[in-house]
């Protein structure tokens, strides 16, 4: 009989509506696998582990674990944007030693690639020291940009189609305003995330999928001038009276005094100026061929966390993804990400699967060139067969208590630390 040890999961980077249940799935599959004793919860990802502050989750309620499924963001374990970099060899030591000290012997990593390269080295170097970790990544990202651009990887990430219905709902109702009130305000700019790929703003299309909007897309792939900008807006204003723009947060408008990250990715929020305000500044500036003005509207981070627009096919897809990967762990296959494929023919359907954490971790996903349409600001009818059936046919229905939602709520039942107080490398002054 294998020997019973303890899992560790945590989560990195940006949150999604469906991270949490992807979470569930690992806890609940854990319950019925043999090897697996308790599940911790990294309070706020890796840097829980290296500050020991390991959640007690097989403890918590079965009510609060099915919750959940109804809880997005990250809030019931935490993310965080530390990055275990090479030379950062206490951290590693760190985490090894804290793993040691808890009989962890499962490692789940849920993220985007750089997780899953981190997921990976430290079981490598778990094993280099003696210890027998299995290092196990799951996906997680609403950019859909983790995998490779053939989709031999993965297919889609757990929380792109949810991005991807809340964004045809936003323009919906976008578009009843700017049809309402075109006389006045004609010309509405709405930013999305992506800061490098655009399957976000891509997803505007699915709102109207017959084209029947006056409705623009550009991508941050899309190589295209303020100026060509402004004269195809300027056209649509001719032919409709009105115009509405979708435009990547990576939308290349020169420089917004952007802000990094500690994976040296863009925030975009947290920039000076936004990509939609630049433009709606831009095409006020030269004019408008209609009366009226341009105006701006900028989603934040709602868009990984409005439960409410959550995808059902998005949810089971993540639970799934959970299960697989407290499978795979359970069975050994450490170096491996729990992975979403596609089934061939006309009927949607996935399997799950796994894949090595080097080629996922050493890919780069691009939006395929074939799904930008000739004219630069709309997507393909084959982009929407790939979208459609991620965001499902049904809104989810949210549990609620005196009119509010109804979340998870984790009692503080951590781990006993056992050892000395740590600061992480990177936090030190």
């Amino acid at each position: 009989m294998a020997k019973v040890r303890n899992m560790v999961v945590a989560q990195s980077g940006g949150p999604s509506p469906v991270i949490n249940n992807s979470l569930r799935g690992i806890i609940e599959a854990a319950r019925d696998l043999a090897p697996i004793g308790t599940v911790y919860g990294a309070r706020h990802g890796i840097e829980g582990v290296l500050k020991e502050e390991l959640l007690d989750l097989s403890s918590q309620p079965a009510e609060e674990v099915a919750l959940l499924r109804f809880t997005p963001a990250a809030g019931s374990i935490g993310t965080c944007r530390y990055k275990l970099k090479p030379n950062q060899l206490e951290d590693f030591e760190r985490v090894i030693n804290v793993f040691r000290a808890h009989n962890v012997g499962y490692f789940l990593y849920i993220g985007g690639n750089d997780s899953m390269d981190t997921a990976n080295k430290v079981a490598l170097m778990a094993r280099e020291r003696g210890v027998d970790l299995v290092g196990v990544g799951v996906p997680k990202t609403i950019d859909n940009d983790v995998g490779d651009s053939e989709f031999k990887l993965i297919d889609h990430t757990p929380g792109y189609g949810s991005v991807a219905k809340y964004w045809m709902h936003m323009v919906q109702n976008a578009n009843e305003e700017n049809e309402g009130s075109s006389p006045a305000d004609p010309v509405l700019v709405m930013q999305a995330m992506g800061r490098k790929i655009g399957f976000i703003p891509a997803a505007a299309r699915l709102a109207d999928p017959r084209r029947e909007m006056p409705l623009h897309i550009y991508l941050a792939e899309s190589h295209c001038t303020l100026e060509q900008l402004a004269d195809q807006v300027n056209d649509e204003l001719k032919r409709s009276a009105r115009c509405m723009v979708v435009v990547s947060e990576g939308f290349d408008v020169g420089s917004l005094g952007e802000v990094k990250d500690a994976f040296g990715h863009t925030s975009f929020s947290a920039s000076q100026i936004t990509v939609a305000q630049v433009i709606v500044n831009y095409l006020n500036k030269v004019g408008l061929s209609a009366k009226g003005a341009a105006r701006a509207n900028v989603s934040g981070t709602d868009q990984r966390h409005a439960m409410a627009y959550a995808s059902v096919v998005d949810l089971e897809e993540a639970y799934k993804s959970g299960q697989m990967a407290a499978l795979l762990a359970a069975q050994g296959e450490s170096g491996f990400m729990s992975t979403i494929l596609r089934n061939p023919g006309p009927v949607y359907s996935v399997r799950y699967d796994k894949v090595p954490l080097p080629d996922v971790a050493n890919s780069e996903r691009t939006f395929p060139k074939a799904w930008i349409s000739s004219s630069g600001y709309d997507v393909t009818d084959e982009f929407l067969r790939y979208a459609k059936p991620l965001i499902g046919d049904d809104m989810i229905s949210l549990p609620m208590v005196d009119g509010r939602q109804r979340l998870t709520r984790f009692a503080p039942i951590y781990a006993d630390q056992k050892l000395p107080r740590y600061v992480p490398q990177a936090d030190r002054k």
